[in-house]
């Protein structure tokens, strides 16, 4: 089976290239941090797993798709993988893990304290987590399958309502990725000129997710056909790590309990 949608890029589908290798990034990123016991929040189809469980004395994954997990379960029969819908995370225990990476999960959650709680709730003393989700500012139009979007100071604000250690950094791109995103706002913003009434921000989400899955794939494929050579040239290498999360495409959070 496979859940890929525009919201779920995937690693195929030659016009998802640019957001394939821009989720891979955070990845690659994670390998400086991983160790010991280690936990992915929302693993997904397994983006990540290759990357970062053969660093981990023990890797487990969580997600809400049993399809899935029935999947990595038999990929990788090493790993521990569960299904289950979060907050909480139930059935893992306090001071368990020594890293927790969760990436583009929190703007998918209703309860976001919640889940920032129990992340920190399974971490054990000194552990870290690593947490990246897109940075609002730099949105092109608004995604009805996330139930919000952040600011790297807003960000920044919730997570220090749980740890009191709290690093924004954020992830940018080089000349490349820059140019394949203004290609692509350039594209989104003559669609938005058709929704003169504003409707993406003014009707429901579960009436938006359908024309937002069939607009985003139109305008993908289109950006392929009328630049093949950038949209399939792009690397997770073209993908930096930037100080400034505000500064970034995605916010890259480091929190330490």
């Amino acid at each position: 089976m496979s859940v890929y949608t525009t919201e779920i890029a995937s690693a195929v589908i030659a016009s998802d290239n640019p957001i394939h290798q821009r989720l891979l990034k955070a990845y690659y990123l994670s390998r400086d941090y991983i160790s010991g016991n280690v936990l992915e929040v929302g693993c997904g189809e397994g983006r990540g797993v290759e990357l970062i469980a053969p660093l981990a004395a023990a890797f487990t994954g969580i997600d809400k798709i049993a399809g899935v997990i029935d999947k990595l379960k038999e990929t990788y029969p090493s790993g521990d993988f569960r299904q289950m819908v979060i907050p909480p995370f139930s059935g893992l225990k306090d001071n368990s893990f020594d890293v927790v990476v969760s990436f583009q999960v929190i703007e998918h959650i209703k309860d976001d304290l919640g889940y920032l709680r129990e992340i920190y709730r399974v971490l054990k003393p000194g552990g870290t987590a690593l947490i990246t989700t897109p940075n609002i500012a730099m949105s092109l139009s608004r995604n009805p399958w996330h139930i919000r979007e952040y600011t790297a100071s807003e960000l920044a604000q919730l997570a220090g309502k749980v740890f009191e250690n709290v690093e924004m950094k954020g992830i940018s791109g080089n000349e490349t990725v820059m140019a394949y995103y203004l290609d692509n706002k350039k594209s989104v913003e003559k669609m938005m000129r058709w929704d003169v009434l504003d409707l993406q921000y003014k009707l429901p989400a579960c009436m938006l997710k359908v024309p937002y899955e069939i607009l985003n794939r139109l305008n993908r494929d289109k950006l392929k056909t009328g630049n093949d050579a950038l949209v399939s040239q792009i690397h997770h290498s073209d993908y930096l790590l930037v100080e400034e999360g505000s500064h970034g495409l995605d916010l890259f959070c480091i929190l330490k309990k």
